[in-house]
């Protein structure tokens, strides 16, 4: 099959649908793939490097629509001027964000062209769908961006600094929702130097928000915030009241407030009232994410900055796209994760598998025919009620065990008695070497055991370095038994050489790496 890659027509998008990287695995699995010449120009990516990797450029749309058997793209096919909606074959197949919920009339149309159409904005919120969730990719860039674009509004440094010149207080950032998005901003902003708080619906992400490095402020209000898929869900007035009064305060105190509060098919909540802004420092700034859907601002106005009583609040809905050769590189990995998932065969030939939980949450129209919204993620069966009222069957008391003649604090000191009167007869009738090494042995046994095998798993690589201590210690004894006499002492000997060699090599060796991920590349 042939897949196509159109470019995009929305005004300012500058993402690409896929990339050369990209292009070259989706060749692998046997497509040919075709380009719109400039496609990937916006994002920094030339033709000619998709040249290099075997992809066909074609100079116009409509060609390119035509020939293709399969259209990936960034945002969903205009069916206004130019109405790309037409431009697609009939019986064509379609992957791009799409939003149904948003688009009946989009959704319509394409029904109308019997095509197959994938929606990655439906892609489900399931463990084996991660690899294709775009909508987490954009959302990662987004929140990352809204601190770059709030650092840019910003009239002072994120860090605090002391110089000759004075000291510089450093910046209070607050973010409200900890989804990918929020915990993108609170890792960038912690990053610059601030001091980051954090709140969320959801409790369970309090230790989510404290591992990055902010403070978790929670409403006090109890009530379960998880929804559906991990999002949060819509809370009861009573909550709200709550929620709104804690906002207030921290919005007061904060000089960046970064807003990421949105659900699925609904506008997105109003958190920020005009009061509140009125009550912020000049020269404070608020970015809104969920501007695209109405903001959580009230004074929010979609794609422009505004300043309002001397508070600048951004209302970017491109913020993906102003980092367009990173988000096409994301949103190009998750398209061909999901493609792979489609071409079971490695064949190039794509398999749209309605029995796919993943394929069937994410295609939206298929063979003409509307499948929006899909059927809720399968889960584990809840356990019913009780069978009946029906009272078992009379159980016969177990017989009750005699109590034991001695107790288990008196049953320990015999038996440390007994090792203690082994150990008196054992020293009077063995020679004073053997009772030397007997003790060096037991001592290697209760080390051994304290520092090696009675450890948590998880603490094993960050103890290489301490049991290479030991392996040295192991490797200078083998050393003095090779050269005992008897071959049974040197084999031995050799062998504990070579074990403990590896075992030093392999535990510096693994703790390198363990230290290359804490260190930041220069």
């Amino acid at each position: 099959m042939r897949i196509g890659v159109p470019k995009e027509t929305y005004a300012g998008e500058k993402r690409v649908a896929t990339t050369p990287e990209v292009a070259a695995k989706l060749i692998k699995l046997g497509y040919t793939v075709a380009l719109e010449q400039g496609a990937g120009a916006a994002a920094d990516l030339a033709d000619d490097a998709y040249r290099a990797v075997g992809v066909e450029i074609l100079a116009e749309a409509s060609a390119l629509w035509s020939s293709s058997d399969i259209v990936l793209k960034v945002r969903g096919p205009s069916h206004e001027a130019p109405d790309e909606v037409a431009l697609l074959p009939e019986g064509g197949r379609l992957i791009s964000f799409l939003w149904p919920a948003q688009n009946p009339t989009l959704m319509e149309r394409l029904a109308g062209r019997r095509a197959t159409v994938l929606a990655m904005d439906s892609v489900p919120r399931i463990s084996r769908a991660q690899k294709a969730d775009a909508l987490s990719s954009m959302a990662n860039i987004a929140g990352y961006r809204a601190i770059i674009e709030a650092a840019q509004n910003f009239g002072r440094f994120f860090t605090g600094q002391i110089t000759a010149a004075g000291r510089v207080p450093p910046a209070k950032v607050f973010v409200i929702g900890a989804g990918v998005a929020g915990l993108a901003a609170i890792g960038a902003a912690n990053g610059l130097g601030a001091i980051v708080r954090a709140t969320d619906t959801r409790p369970e992400v309090g230790d989510q928000i404290k591992s990055l490095g902010a403070e978790f402020v929670p409403v006090e209000y109890q009530e379960e915030g998880t929804g559906v898929g991990g999002y949060a869900k819509v809370m009861s007035e009573g909550f709200q009241r709550a929620q709104l009064a804690m906002i207030a305060k921290q919005c007061a105190e904060a000089d960046v407030v970064v807003t990421t509060a949105l659900i699925p098919g609904k506008p997105a909540p109003r958190l920020i009232t005009a009061e509140m802004v009125r009550s912020m420092q000049p020269g404070s700034v608020i970015v809104d994410l969920a501007a695209e859907q109405g903001g959580n601002c009230e004074l929010t106005v979609p794609g422009q900055v505004v300043e309002r009583h001397g508070v600048r609040i951004v209302g970017y809905t491109d913020l993906p796209s102003r980092m367009a050769r990173q988000s096409s590189q994301l949103y190009a990995t998750n398209l061909l994760r999901l493609i792979e998932e489609l071409t079971p065969g490695k064949d190039g030939t794509m398999v749209v598998n309605m029995d796919d939980e993943l394929v069937r949450g994410a295609t939206v129209v298929h063979e003409g025919a509307i499948t929006w919204p899909p059927p809720p993620p399968r889960l584990a069966a809840a356990p019913t009620g009780a069978p009946s009222a029906v009272a078992p069957p009379p159980v016969a008391p177990a017989p009750v065990a005699p109590a034991p003649v001695l107790s288990a604090s008196l049953r320990s000191l015999l038996v440390l008695a007994s090792g203690a009167l082994g150990l008196i007869w054992l020293g009077s009738v063995a020679p004073p070497a053997f009772m030397a090494h007997l003790m060096v042995f037991a001592l290697a046994c209760f080390v051994g055991y304290m520092v090696i095998w009675n450890v948590t798993p998880a603490l094993h690589t960050p103890l290489m370095s301490v049991t290479n201590a030991i392996s040295s210690i192991i490797a200078i004894g083998a050393i003095l038994q090779i050269s005992s006499p008897g071959v049974l002492l040197t084999l031995l000997g050799g062998a504990a050489l070579i074990l403990t060699t590896v075992n030093m090599v392999g535990g510096f060796w693994v703790t390198q790496r363990m230290l290359g991920m804490f260190r930041r590349s220069e």
